[in-house]
């Protein structure tokens, strides 16, 4: 093993270093936090063609993108024996996600096909006739509930290339001397379970947002047949479930993830929160509000951030404040730019177009909080959000939803309110815009909950000691961590 946790494979599922965003700046925070720890970067990513959009600090010293929905990967077809125990190996594992009262185990059905991902053979083996056969035999099933929804062979075509797709980072491979940390559960975990098994690579997951419930989500709108979504949804969750009770250590970034995560199986004492740091010198206060009264808003332009909500609250507002204005701080992600203007049609509609500004993504995060008199943020899926506490370290009041570690962040110094319902939104930000006093305490107590509780340093050497555990290397005391809070304002 490694001494003292200095190589370390960090993998990624459409995030760092090729998107921004809350978990790439994670990322980078952790990488850079660290000169002295070697990270290998493997980026699951759609075509391996995204640019990297984040300078790479000199501690990286390798990158690599796997691209998901790449060339299909060569290798021979199974034939004869072979075919009938691939078959046999295939057969349980749909079994293990369609059918969970078939006794098949999921996880020793996923090793076994493992191994064929390692030969280079599971991408051809998958896409066989005699494996279609398997998945169309056992969706008609007459005692299975999605039997009734009369399973096609199209959809059969369909849920082999998801999954076939889905499965290549089995192929992935990480140096033997390495810590495996997979920074989301799913797919981003293929590797080090494969790593875990074969090479006795210790394996380190930590989760922002909760996958399996935003592949729930995101399937609501996918226009796959519900035979398709069964299949694909049933292998996350058992995916999901293997990875909680595989990883040698789980690091949730608040307690919300962690109660999730004993639910879906995660044993308790191989669990250990570590909440997400901002560094208050990066985001200052934030000075004198605007003179007109501003709404301001940071983040990605993206489905999972509920902008619609956003904008419906917004629209409330000026309907009592005429001159409130509303400021959104954020680049669109590759392929969002229909979401970017149905936004803009849905301004339309209500009227406030010209209420409305779009910054754009800026360098200067700090500057897109303090131009607001209050910031808000509308996500129906968060882990810990660093544009929250980004916000509360620049002195602002904040009205945000009810998810994921949201009132773990907050506690008394702001607003939180459920998700999705805009006048329940409009109506607090109401309140704090018409009382200037308020604003300002909340925006103080809430700094100072940053600088006592959620500071980056102690993020950061939380996750420097476990590298280190990981690795084999006794613990080292480390005064920094019980000072750091105090030294947090010089």
């Amino acid at each position: 093993m490694p001494s003292r946790g200095r190589h370390v494979t960090m993998l990624t599922e459409g995030t760092y270093p090729h998107v921004h965003g809350g978990v790439s700046t994670w990322c980078d925070q952790l990488v850079r936090g660290m000169p002295e720890v070697d990270f290998r970067v493997v980026a699951l990513t759609g075509t391996g063609r995204e640019p990297v959009t984040w300078e790479l600090p000199p501690n990286v010293y390798r990158h690599a993108a796997f691209p998901l929905w790449g060339p299909l990967p060569g290798g021979r077809r199974l034939i004869g024996r072979d075919r009938r125990r691939f078959t046999d190996v295939h057969e349980r594992f749909l079994l293990s996600v369609l059918d969970p009262s078939a006794g098949c185990d999921f996880g020793e059905s996923l090793d076994e096909l493992t191994a064929y991902a390692r030969a280079g053979r599971l991408s051809a083996a998958l896409r066989s006739e005699s494996a279609l056969r398997s998945l169309m035999w056992i969706w008609t099933m007459p005692h299975l509930e999605i039997s009734a929804a009369r399973p096609t062979v199209h959809d059969a075509l369909t849920a082999t290339d998801l999954l076939e797709h889905a499965l290549r980072p089995l192929t992935v491979r990480i140096p033997g001397d390495s810590v495996a940390h997979a920074v989301s559960a799913g797919l981003a975990t293929l590797p080090a379970l494969a790593a875990q098994l074969y090479d006795g690579v210790p394996f380190l997951l930590t989760e922002h947002g909760i996958y399996l419930r935003e592949r729930y989500l995101g399937y609501r709108v996918q226009a796959q047949h519900a035979p398709v979504k069964a299949l694909m949804l049933g292998f996350y969750r058992e995916l999901n479930t293997l990875g909680y009770r595989r990883a040698d250590l789980i690091t949730p970034c608040n307690q919300y993830n962690r109660r999730w995560e004993e639910r879906g199986g995660a044993p308790a004492d191989r669990i250990r929160t570590v909440y997400n740091g901002v560094d208050p010198h990066a985001f200052p206060q934030g000075g004198p509000e605007p003179d007109v009264p501003t709404i301001s808003w940071a983040g990605r332009i993206d489905p999972i951030k509920d902008l619609e909500t956003l904008i419906r609250a917004y629209a409330m507002v000026r309907a009592e404040l005429p001159d409130v204005r509303l400021r959104l701080f954020g680049g669109v992600p590759a392929g969002g730019e229909a979401y970017r203007t149905g936004l803009e049609k849905l301004a339309a509609e209500l009227g406030v177009v010209d209420g409305i500004s779009w910054e754009g993504r800026v360098t200067d995060v700090a500057r897109a909080y303090a131009a607001g008199s209050v910031v808000l943020l509308s996500s129906i899926s968060e882990g810990f959000p660093f544009s929250l506490i980004e916000a509360m370290s620049c002195g602002r009041a904040t009205v945000s939803t009810d998810v994921g570690g949201v009132r773990e962040a907050v506690g008394d110094t702001g607003i939180v309110v459920p998700p999705r319902e805009p006048a329940v939104m409009a109506n607090a930000t109401l309140g704090l815009l018409r009382d200037a006093e308020r604003r300002a305490e909340l925006g103080r107590q809430a700094r100072q909950r940053v600088v006592d509780r959620f500071t980056l340093r102690r993020s950061v050497d939380g996750f420097r000691r476990i590298y280190r555990e990981l690795a084999g290397a006794a613990e080292q005391p480390d005064t920094r961590d019980m000072v750091g809070a105090r030294r947090a304002l010089g």
